[in-house]
């Protein structure tokens, strides 16, 4: 098994934003905001781009799918520095 590295929480958001703003799937206003881990899996959080009521909008699942993408991607790498 290989070693993850470990990153502030700060840190991984500069990549995973930069990941997401070259994906070929990015929309004006897409990024992470904040980044938890759970179980060795990192969960990211930010706009979700809901409408006035509430409700997801097209946008919405690609917001959902980038960061499924960055949780898949970037948990094999990157644990959260934890030591704060």
């Amino acid at each position: 098994m290989s070693t993850k590295n470990v990153i502030a929480e700060f840190d991984l958001l500069l990549i995973a934003n930069q990941v997401i703003q070259s994906h070929a799937d990015y929309i004006e206003g897409m990024r992470a905001t904040s980044v938890t881990e759970k179980d060795e899996v990192l969960v990211f959080k930010g706009e979700y781009f809901l409408d006035d009521n509430g409700l997801p909008t097209p946008n919405t699942t690609a917001v959902f799918n980038m960061f499924k993408y960055l949780a898949h991607h970037l948990s094999k790498e990157f644990t959260l520095d934890d030591s704060k």
